[in-house]
């Protein structure tokens, strides 16, 4: 007689595909998504012409961004080819908080959260504006004025700081 039990042997797959117990994104997820929008945005491409460099729809593109669909290791090691980055880059400037929540962790139930997290505030490094300010800095030619551009902007935010 077969064996009537189909169940997976490990207690810990399901339909959550690495998801939080609430169905949101993994924050490794969403943190190796950023990371691509990031040097999307910095090499000045669309999510189309991505897209279209690795086979997909800029629709599939803004999902991976996201972190709303996971990002298998074929399509991270095509992403770090036409983004000219190696793999790592992903995973670079990642909190202790958002590793310590990755699929196995949550799973394990090992992820030092005694609760649901909060939502995540956004990495201002992963911010439009920040991405274009950084853009606009690096095509300013004459390093002097990029100079004086940097000394402003450290200068206003000292300003801004003595006020908090």
């Amino acid at each position: 007689m077969a064996n009537s039990n189909h169940k997976s042997a490990s207690p810990h797959r399901g339909s959550s595909r690495g998801r939080l117990p609430s169905g949101q994104p993994n924050p490794v997820d969403i943190h190796v998504g950023g990371r691509v929008r990031l040097r999307r945005t910095l090499m000045g491409m669309s999510q189309e012409k991505l897209g279209e460099s690795i086979g997909l729809t800029f629709q599939q593109v803004q999902k991976y961004e996201r972190g709303a669909n996971r990002i298998g290791a074929s399509r991270l090691f095509d992403l770090s080819r036409v983004l000219d980055v190696p793999v790592s880059f992903f995973f670079d400037d990642m909190a202790e908080t958002v590793q310590d929540q990755s699929p196995v962790a949550v799973a394990r139930g090992v992820s030092g959260l005694s609760e649901e997290p909060a939502s995540f505030e956004a990495d201002p490094m992963t911010k439009r504006e920040t991405l274009e300010l950084v853009r606009a800095y690096y095509s300013i030619t004459d390093p002097q004025v990029r100079r004086r551009v940097y000394d402003l902007a450290k200068a206003l935010a000292a300003v801004g700081e003595v006020k908090k």
